[in-house]
This record gives structure tokens, sequence and C-alpha cells, in this order.
């Protein structure tokens, strides 16, 4: 927490700075190979934490009807 709220304004500055320079476009967050990786990456984790929760919902939905 206290991690986030250190780098947090920094991170905005940044993402503010880097969709001036591309006119607003958020395809300069693809452009180059290791930037479109990881954000890949980021998106499998974040989908990997919602579908055993979707699962588990689907059975707490059977099993209560």
């Amino acid at each position: 927490m206290v991690l986030a709220l250190i780098l947090g304004p920094m991170f905005e500055n940044a993402l503010r700075q880097s969709l001036i320079i591309s006119d607003g476009s958020l395809a300069i967050f693809f452009r180059r190979p290791i930037s479109a990786t990881l954000l890949m990456i980021a998106i499998v984790l974040l989908i990997s934490n919602v579908v055993p929760w979707l699962r588990g919902k689907k059975h707490l939905l059977t099993d209560s009807e």
C-alpha cells in the first residue's frame, strides 16, 4: 500500500506524458515489444484470477437451486 502511495503520482505523470506525446492514442503502449509483452502478461494474470472466481460463482448458483 505504501509503495502504491509513493509510486502512484509518478505513474500518473508518466501516463499523462505518454498520452500527450502520442496525442491520446493508447497504441503507444503496444508499439514496443517489451511493453506489449508486459501488458499481455498483466492481462493474463488478471484473467487467471477472475476465471476461478467466476467458476466458483457458477457452482454457488447451481447449488442453491
